[in-house]
């Protein structure tokens, strides 16, 4: 199962490092930054002062605190810069488009409702491209970056091969890049499951997390020191789409219609567990192969099904020689706006000095 391209990593200048923990936190001072990251107190101060002169982070002089010799005790805290941060999550009949803040909070969202398969990808980017100046529009504040999550696999060059969606080769961030200026990154849903794991941790170096989607399409990844990882599956069969081919019934169109079925027919219920443990399966090969402390479930396959999670599980656990933790994202709502979230940041919280 080869890997794919790479995105998000844990912050690794001091600068990120620091914005990282302010961001998490309500408050927090220079002592517990130095704790947190093992790096010196000059150090983090001059990270502190940088991060403050670029708008992202607010020295509250005015709760200081003396402690005896030397300088008061001043609390950080997340500042308000005046820069958007848009994130698209690209699904196979509707798409999500919304605007953060710093902090992760959702300023502004819609959703569009196009089968992209329907449409030529440049048809399709368009609308994307005209939704996100609808949001933005009136708000007086600049984007500073533009992030999108889709099915399939990207490439170094931001190219996204996607068979649920039709696409061979799109060069969305090429195109999306032309038209806002700014930094766009583009990555598969899997990774930014992962990267807005890492993202809401404290601990700066996140134990190894893995991350399987199953849905119309099906994608992995998995953190690693240098990156998230993809990581290619190919197992059309635990698709909606393989499940359907499986049940052979034109008539149901959709895997809600399946469960429905499946109270009446047993042979369909079958199929339903057949892909469970398959799931299950692939996972426990995965986490022997990779090693996750965590591996967080998503997708329809887990949200539609009520008898599914049970099943998978008990097949991981069967399985793996020694199973991680898992946990399951509930709703197809948290999945599109974490990842769209994650994306979005992605390069500020990366990189947040180069950004100013």
């Amino acid at each position: 199962m080869p890997a794919t391209r790479t995105a998000f990593h844990h912050p690794t200048t001091p600068a990120a490092k620091c914005l990282h923990l302010i961001r998490l936190q309500e408050q927090c001072v220079r002592r517990d930054l130095i704790a947190a990251t093992g790096l010196s107190q000059p150090t983090i101060t001059r990270a502190v002062t940088a991060l403050a002169n670029s708008g992202y982070i607010v020295e509250r002089g005015d709760l200081s605190e003396s402690t005896g010799r030397g300088r008061p005790t001043m609390p950080l805290e997340l500042g308000e810069p005046n820069s958007l941060y848009a994130g698209v999550a690209v699904g196979t009949l509707s798409t999500y488009i919304a605007l953060f803040d710093l902090k992760g909070r959702t300023l502004r969202s819609i959703d569009v409702d196009i089968p992209v398969a329907h449409m030529s990808p440049d048809d399709f980017v368009q609308h994307i491209m005209a939704g996100l100046h609808r949001l933005s529009a009136g708000m007086g504040r600049p984007l500073a970056t533009v992030g999108v999550t889709t099915s399939g696999t990207v490439n170094e060059d931001g190219e996204v091969t996607a068979a649920n969606l039709g696409w061979h080769g799109v060069p969305i961030r090429q195109q999306m890049r032309e038209q806002f200026g700014v930094p766009v990154e583009v990555v598969s849903i899997s990774q930014a499951i992962v990267g807005s794991e890492m993202q809401s941790s404290l601990d700066i170096d996140t134990p190894p997390v893995m991350a399987l989607f199953a849905d119309d399409s099906l994608a992995c990844a998995m953190s690693t020191p240098t990156g998230v990882m993809a990581i290619d599956v190919a197992s059309d069969h635990l698709t909606t789409q393989g499940l359907l081919n499986a049940i052979g019934q034109s008539a149901v169109q959709s895997l809600q219609e399946v469960v429905a079925l499946a109270e009446q027919q047993s042979a369909t219920r079958q199929a339903l567990d057949q892909r469970a443990r398959g799931l299950g399966s692939l996972v426990a090969t995965l986490a022997d192969a990779h090693t996750p402390s965590t591996v967080v479930v998503a997708g329809s396959a887990f949200i539609d099904d009520p008898q599914a999670p049970a099943t998978f599980a008990r097949t991981v656990v069967s399985e793996a020689e020694r199973a991680p933790k898992l946990r399951m994202i509930p709703s197809h709502r948290e999945i599109v706006r974490d990842i769209a979230r994650a994306v979005a940041l992605d390069k500020v919280l990366r990189e947040p000095l180069c950004l100013v």
